[in-house]
C-alpha cells in the first residue's frame, strides 16, 4: 500500500488494525459500496442511509475511539452524531463514553410531555440525562451548594459541554425581584434551540418534594419578568445528589411548569486525616522500582 500510494500516510500496523476493525464493525449491518455510499441491509432495519454517512464525517481519531468502546452500531452512530452536532473534541468524546452518555441520554425524570408542546417536549427531554457526572468538580464531603455552584461557574465551559449544545450562560445567583424583595436562583441559562430560559437549582443532598416549590416560584418570576413574546415557558432543572424515583414521580404530578429532576455526582476530596495515611506517587514508584531491580 505504501508503494501504491507513496504520498499517503497512516499505514502503520496499528492504523491498519483499526481500519480492519472499522470495516468489520459496520459491514455486518451496513453495506459499504465502492463510492462510500452507505446502505442499510434491509429497509427499516436501521434508519435511512443518509444517517450513516456521518461515520465518514468525523475525524479518524474519534472513529477509533468509537469502534473501540461502542457496544453496537446504534451506540456508535449515536456518538458519531453527537460528536458532529456538539463539536466534541476527542477527549470530550472519551469522557462521554466513559460516563455512558448513551445509556443516560434523555433519562432524567421530567413532566415535559405534560407541560410542553410535543416537539418542544421531545427536544427538551433530549437535553436531560441522568445522572450528570461533574468529574471536574472536587469538593469536601461537607460541601455546600454554593461550593459546588462556584466550581461549576469556574469550569463553565466543561459544564456547558455536559449540558450539550445550545446553552448560553446568563448568570449565577441571578437576582429576581418581587414586591421590593430580592430572590436569587442558583444558575440561569438560555437554551437557543428551545427558545427558553433554563433555571437550575442545586441541592447537595437528597431530593425533597418542597424543592420543586422553590424552583417553580423562580420559573414563574422569570416568565413574568424576563420571558419575551416569542420565548417558550421557562424550564426548571433540579440537580440533587440522590432521589427516590417514585417520590419524584408523585411530586411532579399536577405541576404545570416544565421541570426535570436529575442526580449529579462530583469527585469528593479525601479528608485531611486520610491523606496522610496514603502513599505518595514517589513512594509508590520507589516500591515498584524495588521489584524491577
Amino acid at each position: 500500500m505504501r508503494n501504491e500510494f507513496p504520498n499517503m500516510q497512516g499505514f502503520s500496523r496499528q492504523n491498519l488494525y483499526y481500519s480492519k476493525n472499522f470495516y468489520e464493525f459496520y459491514a455486518e449491518r451496513i453495506h459499504i459500496s465502492s463510492n462510500n455510499a452507505i446502505v442499510p441491509q434491509a429497509e427499516g432495519q436501521l434508519q435511512v442511509a443518509d444517517n450513516y454517512r456521518i461515520i465518514f464525517d468525523i475525524p479518524w481519531g474519534h472513529q477509533k475511539v468509537i469502534i473501540s468502546k461502542a457496544q453496537n452500531i446504534e451506540e456508535a452512530l449515536f456518538y458519531a452524531h453527537q460528536t458532529l452536532s456538539n463539536g466534541w473534541s476527542r477527549s470530550v468524546l472519551e469522557n462521554q463514553l466513559k460516563q455512558q452518555f448513551y445509556e443516560h441520554y434523555g433519562q432524567g425524570q421530567t413532566n415535559f410531555s405534560q407541560t410542553l408542546p410535543a416537539l418542544t417536549a421531545d427536544m427538551a427531554q433530549e437535553v436531560v440525562k441522568d445522572p450528570y457526572w461533574f468529574d471536574f468538580v472536587s469538593v469536601s464531603q461537607k460541601a455546600r451548594e454554593r461550593d459546588i455552584e462556584k466550581q461549576l461557574v469556574t469550569h463553565i465551559t466543561q459544564f456547558l459541554l455536559e449540558q450539550g449544545k445550545g446553552f448560553a450562560f446568563v448568570g449565577e445567583q441571578y437576582c429576581l425581584s418581587l414586591n421590593n424583595k430580592e430572590y436569587f436562583c442558583d444558575l440561569l441559562f438560555y437554551h437557543i434551540p428551545l427558545r427558553a430560559y433554563v433555571v437550575i437549582e442545586l441541592k447537595n443532598g437528597n431530593f425533597k418534594p418542597e424543592h420543586l416549590g422553590q424552583l417553580n416560584f423562580y420559573q414563574n418570576l422569570i416568565n413574568n419578568t424576563l420571558r419575551g413574546e416569542y420565548d417558550n415557558p421557562t424550564i426548571g432543572m433540579l440537580f440533587c445528589r440522590d432521589k427516590d424515583r417514585i417520590e419524584v414521580e408523585y411530586a411532579l404530578q399536577n405541576i404545570s411548569s416544565p421541570i426535570g429532576v436529575i442526580e449529579f455526582n462530583v469527585s469528593e476530596l479525601l479528608p485531611e486525616n486520610l491523606k496522610s495515611k496514603l502513599p505518595t506517587v514517589e513512594e509508590v514508584e520507589e516500591e515498584l522500582n524495588k521489584f524491577v531491580e
